[in-house]
């Protein structure tokens, strides 16, 4: 499996970047039954430094907007913060300036706001965020809100979306696939690749596995909690970090990630500088 070092998306965007998928997964999250007929259309934005990662996908349908975050590490309660700044940004781009300053009301699509929780720790099932619970002094009711569902995806948690919405099942099952052969005690990159061949051969996620295999495992890198494969790296004998501090157990993190990331985000991700980082080149 090759690996492509210039990478934008993640594995839940690539995947999800589908009319079709979203419509579906729509559908299973508002309880609706909209067909081919509902035009969907895909408006995320790009490079939004408030993201910091391509987890998000944003897109319009039925007079709404959908806001759809992907979260695999500890859930951050200031979402509610940063998707409203998000919505702010979108409206920007969806709307006339020069329509706010006239005296007619100008009709907006509603907004709807989705975390889907994938990560490792115990999470509950279902759970809403506040703005207004960041507020320095609170207001009954608030002046100003803007909630965001948080919805626990984990396939062994079994959420009723899950079940109904065949895509989401699928690449909740592929993430299970994955962290099941990392408490096996595989590395981050085989344990990726196992998943990947074990769910082509269930035909799960097939057709898109087999398209994008070898930005699969890039992706993943990424976006995966990196904590995860730390973890299993030091399980697996890498003692020297321990033996010879922090640093060098940084230093032994980057080795393996050598091969699979670029320098800047192996940077990024361990706290080396580049420097140090192209001296173990």
């Amino acid at each position: 499996m090759n690996t492509n070092r210039k990478y934008k998306d993640s594995v839940f965007t690539r995947y999800f970047s589908d009319k079709q998928k979203l419509r579906l997964l729509y559908n299973a999250l508002e309880n609706t039954n909209y067909g081919e007929e509902t035009e969907v259309n895909i408006i995320t934005l790009e490079d939004v430094l408030f993201m910091n990662q391509k987890n998000d996908i944003c897109f319009t349908i039925d007079n709404k907007f959908i806001l759809l975050i992907e979260h695999q590490s500890t859930i951050n309660n200031n979402m509610p913060l940063r998707c409203l700044l998000y919505i702010a940004r979108e409206y920007e781009k969806l709307i006339d300036k020069n329509i706010i300053y006239r005296s007619t009301l100008q009709q907006i699509p509603t907004p709807h706001c989705y975390v889907l929780y994938n990560g490792a720790a115990n999470y509950p099932k279902e759970k809403i965020l506040k703005l207004s619970d960041a507020f320095l002094v609170s207001q009954t009711p608030p002046e100003l809100e803007l909630t965001v569902k948080v919805i626990n995806i984990n396939y062994e948690e079994n959420h009723a979306i899950v079940q109904q919405c065949q895509d989401l099942k699928e690449y909740s099952y592929f993430i299970s696939v994955v962290r099941a052969y990392l408490k096996k005690g595989y590395e981050l990159n085989q344990a990726i690749i196992n998943a990947v061949k074990i769910c082509v051969n269930k035909n799960v996620m097939k057709e898109f596995l087999e398209k994008n295999a070898s930005e699969v495992l890039n992706m993943l890198f990424t976006e995966f909690d990196m904590d995860t494969a730390i973890e299993v790296w030091k399980s697996e004998g890498k003692e020297e970090g321990r033996k010879e501090g922090r640093k060098e157990e940084k230093l032994q993190i980057a080795k393996n990630l050598l091969d699979i990331l670029d320098i800047e985000t192996i940077s990024n991700k361990t706290g080396l500088s580049i420097q140090e980082i192209k001296k173990l080149i």
